[in-house]
């Protein structure tokens, strides 16, 4: 069936903004190293399903459901740097016709101008820095985007269903509920997303009009997924204490609005401005629509429902907020955004809505620009460094452990031969020595005492090696005082120093000097690797 001229227009609209959105997430996703959380992902995958299912739930809080998808996926597509980001990168782009369905699913229950609002959606979906940032990253969270989204547009559909008088049982029901249970399994904190959904769900349903067989399938169905949930739930349990126990993470008050409100708008001021009367017009709008409060207090409550949450336990028991966490709110708040330029009358509502739309547009697509996600770690620069002074025989002593990660994906993806050894073994270190403690909250990474990091040192294997090159991912955490460093150097002098943000090499070569701390042969610190 051949396109209509207004839907001709619309798809030459989108295909510019599409060949953007792909270009601002993919270029160079072969060119920055996977940062530690990446890493964690790689290696969970790579390790098998034996692993997976059995080692993984012991010491992560996240259920390994997204771990197994990306190991079925690297199976397929490869295990390299660019084939483990695709899968980000596709959800990332998937998304973007997701939102503009729920854009125009939106309108048409509000009784707004659907294509400007789906185009709107599209648009802001595509350029929205957080939603960029994700899409590039080998973690859960440009999949759960997606899944919010569709879940979403399942909300919509329920709604439509329920104003015409059908029942809730149907195939929007069954789509929202396995998005639910996917949420569930995704993320430690998919619970917050799931309890928006479900409070979004009470907002649409026209619950005063519900019977006795609505009833019956809204606790049957949510039943469904809260059994489907109990193993992850078990998993959430049993890690939890040690997380609000030892965890380094602190929650801070200093900044809190601008990380607050990032994933809405991202960082500019001026965008949240905009943003904020994007926001007005699109209420305004809904409230005027009719059943377009109900539409506005669901939308409200999936967008700010799993952020209040959040900031709650991170204020009172442990901090779980975190921005990349609440990177899926950016989904319903784009809808309303986009819903203000739906105004049939009075149509000067739209052209008002449309400056600060194409403002936000035009900010946020030049940030996607010039802004590339924030490294935590050159990994890639920290090899340039280390390799013409890493001789045969030498070794990376990497503590904690979980610092072998992804300096063994660096040195993978350089093709280069650097051993290491993770201190005091390989993630996960389940059963450390008597002594030891958590820092991160993992029951994955511990610190040693002195007693058990001076018998390491002193081991013959450790004095056979020529230079013994020690990584530290962020000392002042896990080797408070430099104990592992004077342990290592009775014995052996420094040769070099690199340093990069938590990243801390330095190396230590074998000397007849003893005592007195670690002396230098002149190799000196980069100073520019600080």
């Amino acid at each position: 069936m051949p396109l209509s001229a207004p839907h001709r227009l619309t798809l030459l609209a989108a295909l510019p903004i599409l060949a953007f959105a792909i270009w601002i997430r993919a270029a160079g996703i072969g060119t920055a190293p996977m940062w530690l959380d990446e890493a964690y992902s790689a290696y969970a995958a790579g390790k098998g399903w034996h692993f997976l299912w059995t080692v993984v739930p012991r010491y992560e809080t996240h259920p390994p459901f997204y771990y197994s998808l990306l190991r079925g996926w690297t199976l397929l597509a490869g295990d390299g740097l660019v084939a483990h980001r695709l899968l980000g990168l596709v959800c990332g782009v998937a998304a973007m016709p997701v939102v503009a369905v729920a854009a125009h699913r939106l309108a048409t229950l509000a009784g707004a101008a659907r294509t400007p609002a789906a185009l709107a959606a599209f648009t802001l979906a595509g350029v929205s820095p957080v939603l960029v940032w994700m899409s590039r990253e080998v973690r859960p969270y440009p999949l759960m985007i997606l899944v919010y989204a569709i879940a979403i547009v399942a909300l919509f559909a329920i709604a439509g269903r329920r104003r015409e008088g059908g029942p809730l049982a149907g195939r929007g029901f069954a789509a929202y509920l396995g998005c639910q249970a996917l949420l569930l399994w995704l993320h430690n904190l998919g619970p917050l997303y799931a309890a928006a959904l479900g409070c979004a769900l009470l907002c649409v349903a026209r619950v005063t009009a519900m019977r006795r067989a609505d009833w019956l399938w809204f606790f049957a169905g949510h039943a469904i997924v809260l059994v489907l949930w109990l193993p992850a739930l078990l998993i959430l349990l049993d890690q939890a204490p040690e997380w609000v126990r030892a965890t380094w993470l602190k929650f801070g008050t200093e900044g809190l609005w601008l990380r607050a409100t990032m994933m809405f708008t991202g960082s500019g001021d001026d965008a949240r401005i905009v943003a904020g009367l994007l926001a007005l017009s699109g209420g305004a709008l809904l409230w005027r629509a009719r059943d377009g409060r109900r539409l506005l207090a669901a939308l409200l409550l999936l967008a700010l429902l799993p952020l209040g949450i959040s900031l709650i336990i991170s204020a009172t028991i442990a901090p779980v907020f975190i921005v990349r966490t609440m990177t899926p709110l950016a989904v319903p708040a784009i809808l309303l955004f986009a819903i203000g330029l739906g105004w049939r009358r009075p149509r000067q509502m739209r052209l008002i809505a449309l400056a600060p739309m194409l403002w936000l547009i035009a900010a946020q697509g030049w940030s996607d620009i010039h802004q590339r996600r924030q490294s935590e770690g050159d990994w890639y620069r920290a090899l340039s460094w280390l390799q013409p002074r890493f001789r045969p025989g030498d070794m990376v002593f990497a503590y904690p452990n979980e610092g072998a990660l992804p300096f063994d994906r660096a040195v993978r993806d350089k093709g280069l031969a650097m051993p290491s050894r993770p201190v005091p073994t390989a993630i996960p270190t389940l059963s450390p020595p008597p002594g030891s403690w958590y820092v991160s909250g993992s029951r994955g990474v511990p610190s040693l005492d002195r007693r058990h990091l001076r018998s390491i040192a002193e081991a013959p294997e450790t004095r056979a090696i020529p230079t013994i090159w020690l990584l530290r991912l962020g000392p002042w955490a896990y080797d408070k005082g430099d104990v592992f460093l004077e342990e290592l150097s009775r014995e052996r002098m420094n040769v070099g120093r690199y340093r990069d943000k938590a990243i801390d090499i330095q190396g230590l070569r074998s000397s007849p000097a003893r005592g007195g701390g670690p002396r230098s042969d002149g190799g000196g610190e980069r100073p520019d690797a600080r």
